[in-house]
């Protein structure tokens, strides 16, 4: 048994690009309550296949997107995505949301990289966090995933649904959020190297996108309490907000539309049959993309309830919200696409103007 003395999670500092190890399934356990969180962090599932895997740190997660109490962006700790980690949904009916998962630093050990190979850190003393009332189960974890309503809806519990409880308030003015953004490495393009020149540059463009993210972060917090238009402006056009099927499959080359066509297929509440057009969609406008996969189900953050979609959303490889207009949130959520938003790659040169494309959009 692994004795636990820390009462809080263990603080590594980890930055952007440093290579971690995932510790072992009973090191986790040792860390978790009964109902499988760290400070009210749930670990999922999902997450044990990577147990023992060294990855490299996406980003910090020092703040985080709650979409659950209306949007705003609330404070995280001790916390870091990895590369290419996402929910795969298996331990949760099958959600094809496609999250990217928060990772306490009291789950990960730190390794050095070295001569091309990655070798365990020697750490000393005592990790993670003890569980107030003994060690948790797989399946205690598992049950706390998952329960019924009082009409026998099952009502999913995962780390998109507990946002707001492992989270803080972070007021939209507070200027500690942009230096942590720029000292975990978040803003970092990796296109550097290990040139002074190249690395003053980089600062430099981290500090201009910092500026950038906090005067439309604070633009938008002033038209949201005026109750006017945020930036960058979108407005529906279309009376019967409808939209051409293509059946698109995974692998399928595709075009995004451009905005004026986009905004063609949107009510003026700036959605398509329901579905969202958030405004961190714009800059992939024009842009050529693979389709990932086609997304039919998924956990309702709000409700925690699984949501059967009428009509299938595409999610397009390597297309992620950048949080250039949402300050600057490290959470990379996929966008979903109407299929009345994309064409096919094959049709770029032969499509028709833009009227007669928003023409179609309409019917």
């Amino acid at each position: 048994m692994i004795e636990v003395k820390k009462s809080k999670s263990e603080i590594l500092n980890l930055k952007a690009g440093d290579w971690v190890e995932v510790r072992s399934q009973e090191e986790i356990l040792a860390t978790l309550d009964e109902n499988g969180r760290l400070e009210n962090l749930p670990f999922m599932a999902e997450m044990f296949e990577y147990c023992g895997r060294r990855l490299r740190v996406y980003k910090r997660a020092d703040k985080t997107c709650d979409y659950i109490r209306g949007w705003s962006i609330r404070r995280m700790t001790s916390a870091v995505h990895l590369e290419g980690v996402r929910c795969d949904g298996t331990g949760h009916d099958g959600c094809q949301a496609g999250c990217l998962i928060f990772w306490k630093e009291a789950w990960l050990k730190p390794v050095a990289q070295g001569n091309g190979l990655v070798s365990a850190k020697s750490l000393t003393g005592p990790f993670g966090a003890r569980s107030n009332t003994g060690f948790c189960t797989i399946e205690s974890l598992l049950a706390a995933s998952q329960k019924k309503d009082a009409e026998g809806a099952v009502v999913y519990s995962c780390q998109a649904t507990d946002v707001p409880r492992f989270t803080s308030y972070m007021s939209f003015w507070d200027p500690r959020q942009y230096i942590r953004d720029l000292r975990s490495g978040n803003l970092k393009s990796g296109l550097e190297d290990t040139s002074r020149a190249h690395r003053t540059l980089e600062l430099f463009l981290s500090i201009i996108r910092l500026f950038q993210a906090s005067v439309i972060g604070f633009f938008n917090e002033v038209q949201e309490r005026r109750r006017g238009s945020r930036y960058p402006f979108i407005r529906g056009q279309a009376q019967n907000a409808n939209g051409e099927r293509l059946d698109l499959q995974p692998g399928e080359l595709v075009e995004v539309r451009s905005k004026e066509e986009i905004m063609a297929t949107l009510d003026p509440g700036q959605k398509n049959r329901g579905l969202w057009f958030d405004a961190e969609m714009l800059p992939y406008c024009g842009g050529i993309y693979r389709v990932l996969r086609r997304v039919n189900r998924i956990v309702d953050e709000k409700t925690g309830k699984m949501i059967q979609m009428k009509s299938s959303c595409i999610v397009l490889e390597g297309v992620v919200c950048r949080s250039d207009f949402h300050r600057l949130c490290p959470r990379a959520i996929y966008p979903y696409w109407r299929e009345s938003w994309l064409k096919r790659a094959l049709q770029a040169e032969s499509a028709p103007c833009s009227e007669e494309l928003a023409g179609a959009c309409k019917d």
